[in-house]
């Protein structure tokens, strides 16, 4: 057979011939045009699209299922028993209980206390209804006042001044300055869980009284950071004694960087602390995406390392004592990206298929993590329900691999999750992993979304400190730790902290989370 490509010199005379280049010919256009035109709609769906990974309701309608295996246990939603019959628990969530309470006494005038036959009414219980209030920011100047002292006596003596004693200022997070322990977690509070930035901040306080420029805030804010750097040192000990670390990265854009145009894009990573008990968050910034930082972060750790498909991780395969987990949701992302492609016409297929099997999995984790099933039954759970699935879904994806375009959407999904499978199977091993990289993802979405409210740091240090004062609030928060209460209870006490027992007291795990919480909210009071 002539090449379709073949000049028209050489074309044959036989027409069956001429039909079938012509046919051939016009199957690769077809096929062309197919992944150009989902190749647009993709484009369009990451432009325009909804974000959701959710599926479209009526797929639901579609049998999707690959493998013959039990559906999970169906989770019923939590009930209460009244009398003979169940109901739904019903009403609002009560107000936490930590909160601090202030009574009003709503009482009956004394005359109303007497009934009609004379006799004075027994109080025979109460009706009780909550509201939940709140003090507005209030600014207060504090005034360390300390007496001086000197001896009378002495004032004569030659060559000799007066003996005059003072008790020397406490120890301060940021020596000569107006700030207070109270006030920097504020502004930091703001800026960095809240995501207002120092400039609306300035406005805030000049509509209360006060000048404090943003340069001012932000000097803070580098300070308070370099403050904090033995506490972070103990963080990043903790994270490298873990069973799991789990890592990811984002982008950033510094503008007074060095060496580089101000619309480069540098880099902030995260790793996380997988094990379940003193979970800790370490954000590191650094110009470049390269493995190297992965490297140099882990040394010789020894355990499970989570990531996603980036290639800068693929070193950990071959790291010696280091277990490379991959993450499925990547995978369901692929497939995903096929069925946002289609259309609104489209119709159940492959890319259905493989995510109704993931959905499986996750189904069995999801029923696990509700029963707080322990780690022995999870490990059971794995293998002997999620293994099974994973082998059945592993062939089918070797088998539509076979018969699907490489270049097309599905393809790629395809290809990616067979590119990642042994990874994708590193959960089953320990009940302490999970099959995808989540809590690295929901760790470094707090700093994804403080970058659209302002969009870059001005400069690397600025980008550093940012990365430490981000470990010590997710970290907080990790630890159930209300921030702004945790950051005032470590800058009023780091400056008397000395020994390694003193900083470590100071950690998330180690402070009376409710206590300082309780302490704070009474000083407002």
């Amino acid at each position: 057979m002539h090449h379709m490509d073949s000049p028209v010199e050489t074309l044959p005379d036989d027409p069956a011939a001429l039909q079938e280049i012509i046919a051939s010919l016009q199957a690769r256009h077809e096929r062309q045009t197919s992944i150009l035109l989902e190749q647009i709609r993709h484009l369009r769906q990451l432009l325009f699209g909804r974000r959701s990974e959710r599926l479209p309701a009526d797929s639901t309608s579609v049998q999707l299922l690959l493998f013959d295996l039990p559906e999970p246990e169906h989770i019923e939603p939590a009930k209460v028993a009244v009398g003979s019959h169940d109901r739904k628990k019903p009403g609002r969530k009560a107000l936490p209980p930590e909160l601090p309470r202030v009574e009003i006494i709503h009482d009956l005038p004394e005359a109303d206390k007497v009934c009609g036959c004379g006799c004075t009414l027994s109080r025979i219980g109460e009706e009780v209804s909550e509201q939940l209030d709140i003090i507005p920011a209030r600014i207060q100047v504090l005034r360390h006042i300390r007496p001086k002292y000197a001896c009378r006596q002495c004032e004569g003596v030659e060559d000799e001044g007066p003996t005059v004693r003072i008790l020397p200022m406490p120890p301060q997070i940021i020596p000569q300055s107006i700030v207070s322990p109270g006030l920097l977690a504020h502004v930091l509070t703001a800026k960095f869980v809240d995501h207002l930035p120092l400039y609306r901040q300035e406005k805030i306080f000049a509509r209360l009284g006060v000048e404090i420029s943003r340069a001012t805030m932000s000097n803070w804010a580098m300070r308070a950071a370099e403050a904090c750097v033995p506490l972070l040192n103990l963080i990043h000990d903790e994270i490298l004694a873990a069973r799991l670390i789990n890592i990811d990265e984002t982008t950033t854009q510094v503008l007074a960087e060095p060496g580089r145009p101000a619309t480069a894009t540098s880099y902030m990573w995260l790793f996380r602390r997988g094990d379940p008990d003193r979970p800790a968050l370490l954000y590191q910034y650094h110009p470049t995406r390269a493995g190297d930082v992965a490297r140099t972060f882990l040394g010789d750790y020894q355990g499970i390392v989570q990531t996603d498909g980036f290639s800068g991780y693929d070193f950990l395969d071959h790291q010696a004592g280091v277990r490379h987990a991959g993450c499925l949701a990547h995978v369901r992302r692929k497939f995903m990206e096929v069925i946002k492609a289609q259309g609104k016409n489209r119709t159940s297929g492959s890319a259905d298929q493989a995510l109704a099997t993931i959905q499986q999995l996750y189904a069995l984790e999801n029923e696990a993590r509700v029963k707080r099933w322990s780690p022995e039954t999870i490990s059971t759970m794995r293998a002997e329900k999620a293994r099974p699935i994973l082998e059945a879904f592993h062939q089918w994806l070797r088998k539509r691999y076979a018969q699907t375009p490489p270049k097309g959407l599905l393809g790629k999904a395809i290809g990616y999750a067979l590119n990642q499978w042994e990874r994708l199977l590193v959960y089953l091993e320990d009940p302490i992993v999970t099959p995808d990289n989540n809590m690295a993802e929901n760790g470094i979405r707090p700093f994804v979304l403080g970058r659209k409210n302002w969009l870059f740091s001005g400069t690397p240090k600025g980008a550093e400190a940012s990365a430490m004062l981000y470990s010590l609030i997710e970290t907080a928060k990790a630890n159930n730790c209300e921030p702004y209460s945790y950051l005032r209870h470590i800058f009023e006490h780091l400056p008397r902290a000395h020994t390694l027992a003193d900083y470590e007291a100071l950690l998330p795990w180690n402070v009376d989370r409710l206590k300082i919480m309780l302490r704070y909210a009474e000083a407002v009071d």
